[in-house]
Order: C-alpha cells, then sequence, then structure tokens
C-alpha cells in the first residue's frame, strides 16, 4: 500500500485534499530503482488546471512508456498547503511515489503563461532546490523548463539549468539516453549540461552572455563556452501520425477544467493572426489522419470512462476531415451518452448543425472571437473576419434556436482609435437587433443574450507585433470606459453585457513575456515578498509587483510602452522558431498599412516554415 506524504490530519485540514494524493485511474505505477531515471514533471498552478493540460498528458505517457524513466506529477500547492509545508518543513513531493522532489533526476516545468512564473519560484523553494541554477550541487534535480513560455526564457534564465525549445515528441529521448550514458561513465552535472547544450532544441543559459547598449536594449548575445549553437532552433513533430498519443488518459477523483478525453487533431494554424503567437510557433499546420483519430478516440473513451470527448486544435474547421471525423463521432458514440465539444470553430452552417446534434442548445451559448470592433482594425490584425460574416453566423445560430452569444475582443491593439473602440459596442448591438428583427417573437426562446468580453493587447515574440508599444495601465482603463459608455448608448442595452480584464495584470504579463535577465531579479524578490498565483484573481497583488520593480531598479515602461525599432535584437532572437524575423517583419509593416495577408491554404506568406518539409506547405495545392 502506497504511503502518503501528508498526515490525515493534514489531508483533511485543507481543500480538495484528492489534489496531493495521487492514486488515479490509469496512474503510471513503478518501482524505482537506481538505474531508473526519475522525472518529476511540473504544472506551476493549482491540480484542476494543470491536470486539464494535453501537453503534460502526451510527455507523461510517452515518457512512462520507457521502462527506464519513471515520470510523476507535481503541481503548485494551494495556499493554505503551502503554509503547512513551509510550517512542517515537509518537502513538496510527487504524487505517484509521493516521494520528495529533491530525490528526483530532473525536475521538468510546463510553461504555458507568464503569470505561473513565481509559482515555479513556489515549487523549487519548497522542494528545497536552490533557486539559482549556479548554486544548484550535484545531487539536485536538473531544472528544465518547455513550452510556449521557453521561446522567451530570459525572464525565467537564472532559474532553469535548460529549456527545451519546441514539441517535446522528438529529443527527450535523446536527452534521457545521455544522461544515462553520462552518470554511467561517472561524468557530473556539468559535463551532463555542456553536452546537452549540444543537442537540437536545448538551452543552457549558463553558456550564455548578454550585453548592452547604453540604452539598455540588447547589444550582442553570444555563447561563452566552446561548441555551444549561437543559435537554437525549435524542435517539432512533421509526420503527426509518427508522434506517441494518450492511450490511458489520467483521470482524477475530483473535477478538473477539463474533464473529458481531449483529442488533438492537428497542430498550427494557417490563419496568421498578427497577435497570435501560437499562430506563428506552431507552423506549420499538420493534421492527423482521419483513421489516427478514430483508433484513439476509441480507445481513450473506453480507457477512461468519461463521457465527453474534445477536439482540440487552433482552428478546428480548418482540419481537412473535420465532417468525416465529426460524423463518425456522432455515429459511433452519440447513442451512447458521450457528449463532443468542438471548441476553436468558425460559426457556419455546418458547425451549427453539428452543434444542434451533438450539444443542448438550451445550455449552450456560442462564441464568436471579431477581436476587433472595426473592420479596419480586424484587417491590420488580419483576422480573416468581416461583419457581413459575423452577423451571418449569429442569424443561422438565432434561427437554429440559440439566444445567446459570447464576444471576444482586444482593446489596446496597435492603430486604435475611438471608432474601433466604440466599433465593440456597435457590432454587439447589430447582433442583438438580429435576433429581435428575424426571429418572430412566438419562436423566441426569451430575450437574446449578448456577454463581450473585452482582454488587454500583449505584445508577444515571434508575432509581428513584437515591435508594438504597450498600453498602460491607465489607458486601457481608459479605453475599458469608453467601450462601456458607448454600450450605455445601445438601444438593446439589457440584452447586452460588457465585461473586460485587469489591467494591471496585463501589464505585468507584458513585461514578463518580453522582458530579459535583468527582469529575473523583479520575479525574485516579487515572490520572496509574497507573490504566488498571480493568474488568480483573488491571490495578485499589484502592489507587491510595484514595489520589487522599484527595489530592482527596473523601469517598466522600458519593457511596455516603447516601440521597438526594426533594427533592435530581442531576448528571444538566438532561437529560430521556424518564422523568419523578415516575414514578421513584413506582417509588421502590412498591419501597420492595414493589408491583409492570405492564409497558408490560399497562398504561401514565405513564413519560413517550409523549411521542415512537411505540413499544409506540401499540401497539394492542386
Amino acid at each position: 500500500m502506497r504511503k502518503l506524504a501528508l498526515s490525515d490530519e493534514i489531508l483533511l485540514s485543507v481543500q480538495q485534499p484528492a489534489r496531493y494524493i495521487g492514486g488515479e485511474f490509469n496512474m503510471a505505477e513503478k518501482v524505482p530503482n537506481e538505474q531508473m531515471i526519475r522525472f518529476a514533471m511540473c504544472f506551476p498552478d493549482v491540480y484542476e488546471i494543470g491536470m486539464s493540460h494535453l501537453g503534460m498528458q502526451i510527455l507523461y505517457a510517452m515518457f512512462n512508456k520507457r521502462e527506464d524513466v519513471y515520470c510523476e506529477r507535481v503541481f503548485s500547492p494551494w495556499p493554505d498547503l503551502d503554509a503547512i509545508l513551509r510550517k512542517k518543513h515537509i518537502p513538496l513531493f510527487a504524487l505517484e511515489s509521493q516521494d520528495p522532489i529533491k530525490a528526483f533526476d530532473f525536475l521538468g516545468f510546463t510553461i504555458q503563461y507568464e503569470m505561473c512564473y513565481t509559482n515555479i519560484l513556489q515549487v523549487l523553494d519548497l522542494s528545497g532546490i536552490p533557486l539559482h541554477a549556479e548554486d544548484r550541487k550535484e545531487n539536485d534535480p536538473i531544472v528544465i523548463g518547455g513550452g510556449p513560455c521557453a521561446y522567451n526564457p530570459e525572464p525565467l534564465a537564472p532559474f532553469f539549468d535548460m529549456f527545451y525549445i519546441g514539441e517535446g515528441e522528438t529529443q527527450y529521448d535523446n536527452l534521457f539516453d545521455l544522461y544515462k550514458e553520462i552518470r554511467n561513465n561517472g561524468g557530473n552535472r556539468w559535463t551532463f549540461l555542456e553536452a546537452a547544450a549540444k543537442l537540437p532544441g536545448i538551452y543552457v543559459p549558463m553558456f550564455y552572455d548578454v550585453t548592452y547598449h547604453e540604452d539598455g536594449t540588447i547589444a550582442e548575445f553570444k555563447p561563452n563556452t566552446p561548441g555551444i549553437p549561437a543559435t537554437i532552433a525549435k524542435e517539432l513533430v512533421v509526420d503527426m501520425d509518427d508522434a506517441p498519443y494518450i492511450e490511458n488518459p489520467i483521470v482524477p477523483f475530483i473535477k478538473v477544467t477539463q474533464d473529458r478525453v481531449v483529442l488533438e487533431i492537428q497542430r498550427g494554424c494557417i490563419r496568421g493572426c498578427r497577435f497570435c503567437q501560437a499562430g506563428n510557433i506552431y507552423r506549420p499546420l499538420r493534421e492527423h489522419s482521419l483513421e489516427y483519430l478514430k483508433s484513439y478516440a476509441r480507445r481513450m473513451l473506453k480507457n477512461t470512462g468519461h463521457e465527453e470527448i474534445s477536439l482540440s486544435s487552433l482552428s478546428s474547421s480548418d482540419y481537412t476531415y473535420l465532417k468525416e471525423l465529426v460524423t463518425f463521432l456522432i455515429d459511433e458514440f452519440h447513442g451512447k451518452g458521450i457528449n463532443i465539444s468542438l471548441p476553436s470553430l468558425r460559426i457556419d452552417a455546418f458547425s451549427l448543425d453539428v452543434m444542434s446534434k451533438v450539444q443542448d442548445v438550451k445550455k449552450s451559448s456560442l462564441t464568436f472571437a471579431p477581436e476587433a470592433g472595426s473592420q479596419r482594425l480586424r484587417d491590420v490584425i488580419n483576422k480573416g473576419l468581416t461583419e457581413e460574416v459575423i452577423l451571418k453566423g449569429a442569424s443561422e445560430a438565432f434561427h437554429g434556436g440559440w439566444n445567446r452569444v459570447k464576444l471576444y475582443f482586444m482593446l489596446g491593439l496597435p492603430t486604435e482609435t475611438v471608432e474601433d473602440m466604440e466599433g465593440i459596442a456597435l457590432l454587439s448591438e447589430k447582433i442583438a437587433e438580429l435576433y429581435y428583427d428575424e426571429i418572430p417573437k412566438e419562436q423566441r426562446n426569451g430575450k437574446v443574450q449578448v456577454v463581450a468580453s473585452s482582454s488587454f493587447f500583449v505584445p508577444k515574440p515571434f508575432t509581428p507585433f513584437q515591435w508594438a508599444k504597450m498600453c498602460t495601465k491607465e489607458e486601457f482603463l481608459e479605453r475599458a470606459y469608453l467601450v462601456k459608455d458607448k454600450f450605455k448608448e445601445m438601444l438593446n442595452r439589457k440584452s447586452l453585457k460588457y465585461n473586460y480584464h485587469e489591467a494591471d495584470l496585463t501589464v505585468l504579463e507584458g513585461i514578463l513575456a518580453r522582458g530579459d535577465r535583468r527582469v529575473a531579479p523583479v520575479l525574485e524578490e516579487a515572490y520572496h515578498k509574497g507573490a504566488m498565483f498571480d493568474s488568480w484573481g483573488e491571490y495578485f497583488n499589484n502592489d507587491i509587483w510595484m514595489k520589487a520593480f522599484e527595489t530592482c531598479g527596473v523601469d517598466m515602461d522600458f519593457y511596455t510602452v516603447r516601440e521597438r525599432s526594426l533594427d533592435e535584437v530581442f531576448p528571444w532572437d538566438f532561437i529560430d522558431a521556424g518564422v523568419t524575423k523578415e516575414f514578421l517583419k513584413r506582417e509588421w509593416l502590412a498591419a501597420v498599412s492595414e493589408k491583409v495577408t492570405p492564409n497558408c491554404r490560399q497562398q504561401c506568406s514565405g513564413c519560413g516554415a517550409r523549411q521542415y518539409g512537411g505540413g499544409v506547405c506540401f499540401e497539394d495545392k492542386n
């Protein structure tokens, strides 16, 4: 019987004790030995969020297929348990074996969003692992980071031994083999790091130095050790059907955010939205075959008992065999109590027909993401969505029985004007009007509800907007108030609702997104002063961060409100993400000129992703 790291007394005193006990259905169970590589995989947020992350589950399944690797999970303890662990000096532990993280060979973080950065320090601290890579001893775990935020690893550079740039399925086996070889031949931590830094996709920050100009911009970023590559190229799975997937997903004891089987149908996106980092770093679009997806759908539903399957991708409507896949899922499972979830769909006649078959219309709302309130600004961001298409989709939805619509927008986009902002309220009003104009009174299912939400724009690395300036907190709020006031003028205002994101959190996210190594001390100072779970509104404390910037003498405006010159060296320029800087420059200039770039299936835009030899770049265009 497994011995738990926490006593019954402690477990009964914290929220959701099931977060910490492991033992879930389909959990990997092995008997560790000295020859086995022990890998603690961490999602630096609460269990319910981490267990919903697909990438972590794929790597967990892949690693545990190896007999010589035991991959276990660890998540950020919620503040109630965090306090107990510190008070009672209990080291943070893995769910599977309940062993301390400090006893593992690797501690791997999947870094999905900037506001989890202080939680990374929390996990290191509670594990008894020195925060700084340079302070770690021979027996400390190798700390490795991956995920989208690893495409600008510099704000986290001092805290990591290495980063894995790109998709994890391609190089981890080589990394593990190298680790075993060096360990068996009597090598040490330094020997391994130096050898690993020469593997494709692996970045070891300590082997690189940065120098700066007087104005604070980067003068040079280069290796400080012979044989270390100057550029790190991202790792990419070319043939998706060759990549391992999950046959036996873990089934949590408690409800998690994504409490369902997730079937990844493709990676990448053809759309080219200029604000979207994922659409650039995951290029080119690569699809799974229909038979592959059918096979895994059957196996995962059978092996979990889940009653819902969700199709995962950045833009599901662009999957070539979507109609065939959905038809299969409906025929195969719908009569057996299995719900089918279809996120990231364009709202058209086909999508609505499918959703009417797989969803309870009365319980669901439809989601549109216009992103901008005017066609001019949608052209600037290359959204590829016209007002005509939005209204046509809404009309078809209303005729199909829906009466709730969610609209997602961004405020603070480059070139934004008052007309663009007010357009958010005007477009929402047009959709509400459409319902009352087109649906006879006797056929209406109550009033229409249109909920518009705006997040605040954050320029991200490896997007055409990486050169853009960002609004201040005050500017963001002014724009939100302007939109809110416009909503009050609308005739159908009782059917409309408007929400907006937290401005101070957005500014901080922007600094961490485009920051360099000089931001790391601010992050550490904020953590020591109590910053944790910053992505959770009830725990985010902006004052802590403001004091940390002041204490460390770091100018926030340098990272946010400054528009970059086209020849500036960025902290992430040493990474080859597959899209060239020249392509991103062309797209930035096209944005300012309000020019639309066709999607990848309409016309190749020469982004650089063709170098991988697969995906949409090589589809038969005839």
